[in-house]
């Protein structure tokens, strides 16, 4: 990337610079951690590229458990329904990145629904999406059709990389918190990606950070209903630095995330990510604090150094 296109601030001190940048990747990586998670990025990398094309079958895609019947459930899956029937039957929507479709969420989907939870949809749009405005106006559609559908007022959203930026625009800008209670991020740019500059076009000039885009959302937020989830990684590749997955903004109520040595696109197949989204989800009050535990960790095959911060 051209010293000249980046922005002057971008290598303004020491923390924000390009060599600082990479040395912050650099030190990630060079550790036990980050070369077990570079290895599980290349691996899932690889068997992602196989399922990609049975993602682009259909539109979207729903696992849905009628009834609230228990005898057929193994343990795992009985548990949060017997604790919260209406935790367990809440819609959660999945809605995936740039470039990429509903198979990101293959891992996902299934521990969600490993751990109890009975209504699960992830959609597609489409590749050639240039307009994050576009296609949240475009989310607002899906969500008001899974409202209508089922017949719960708010649901969940979980959004991976570009996926949670346009989910964040349609609640923060569209009036989206009215149906959305819980929004959790993996990977998103909230902050802008510096690789955005590696390509020109009218997406990717909204992804730069200080975007029209950004300064948009920066904007106040007034009496949003939603709680925010975002997970970050200093080992993201895409996300540059990762820091910038981190949502900062002081009219939001955001729990900030951040974990050690997990690649971009492995964090929505992270053992430690699936369990602590199924905890988060399992209940949540007006405060946003879980009252109801009601999940069960399913044997974590993979730790990550997690540090935890809160911003209200």
């Amino acid at each position: 990337m051209p010293l000249q296109n980046v922005p002057p601030e971008a290598d303004d001190g020491p923390g924000r610079g390009l060599l600082g940048i990479a040395g912050g990747a650099a030190k990630a990586l060079l550790t036990p951690t980050g070369l077990a998670g570079a290895a599980l990025e290349a691996t899932w990398m690889g068997l992602h590229l196989g399922l990609y094309p049975l993602g682009l079958l259909g539109s979207r895609a729903r696992d849905h458990r009628d009834g609230y019947a228990l005898d057929h459930l193994p343990p795992s899956q009985r548990g949060l329904a017997i604790h919260d029937v209406e935790a367990a039957h809440t819609p959660i929507l999945l809605v995936h990145g740039m470039v990429d479709n509903r198979s990101i969420f293959t891992v996902l989907r299934r521990g969600l629904k490993k751990r109890g939870f009975g209504r699960i949809e992830t959609i597609n749009y489409s590749i050639f999406t240039g307009d994050i405005r576009v296609a949240a106006a475009q989310l607002s559609e899906e969500v008001e059709r899974v409202v209508e559908e089922t017949g719960y007022e708010r649901i969940h959203v979980i959004g991976h990389s570009m996926g949670g930026l346009i989910a964040r625009y349609y609640v923060t800008r569209l009036g989206g918190d009215e149906h959305v209670h819980t929004l959790v991020t993996l990977g998103t740019p909230h902050q802008g990606s510096y690789l955005a500059y590696l390509w020109n076009n009218s997406l990717t000039r909204q992804l730069r950070p200080g975007s029209a885009l950004y300064a948009e959302l920066a904007g106040p937020v007034r009496d949003c209903k939603t709680r925010f989830i975002a997970y970050s990684s200093d080992l993201d590749q895409v996300v540059i630095p990762g820091s910038n997955a981190a949502l900062r903004h002081e009219s939001l109520n955001v729990h900030n995330i951040s974990l050690h040595g997990v690649g971009h696109m492995s964090l929505p197949i992270t053992s430690s990510v699936v369990h602590g989204i199924s905890a988060a989800l399992a209940h949540i009050d007006a405060s946003g604090a879980t009252v109801t535990p009601g999940v069960s960790a399913l044997g974590l095959r993979r730790r990550s150094a997690a540090r935890t911060s809160t911003s209200l």
